[in-house]
């Protein structure tokens, strides 16, 4: 007998607005800064041209850029030592991250 998968991972898949706007109500664990949860949150879950949109309706919605993580860094300074992140260091600096 084989087991299948009910749902197969969407990849790749693109976002409307109205589904990029509900990253914006992630509530943070305790002990780490709401807004840089959110920026950490859609990072993970959204691809680049996503998260550009995502940054524009964060900052819209008066959230702070230069929220600092558990490590004491901003996410823009988190997003410069990935590999990939070069498209969301983009999207962040854009809207003023530092």
């Amino acid at each position: 007998m084989s087991l299948r998968k009910d749902k197969e991972k969407v990849l790749g898949e693109t976002f409307d607005d109205d589904r990029i706007k509900t990253f914006l109500n992630y509530p943070a664990p305790a002990g780490v800064n709401a807004d840089y949860h959110l920026l950490e949150k859609a990072y993970r879950g959204m691809l680049g041209e996503n998260f550009k949109t995502f940054v524009k309706f964060f900052v819209e919605a008066g959230k702070d850029i230069n929220a600092v993580g558990p490590e004491g860094k901003t996410f823009l300074q988190v997003a410069k030592a990935h590999r990939n992140g070069e498209e969301y260091v983009i999207a962040l600096e854009a809207h003023g991250a530092k």
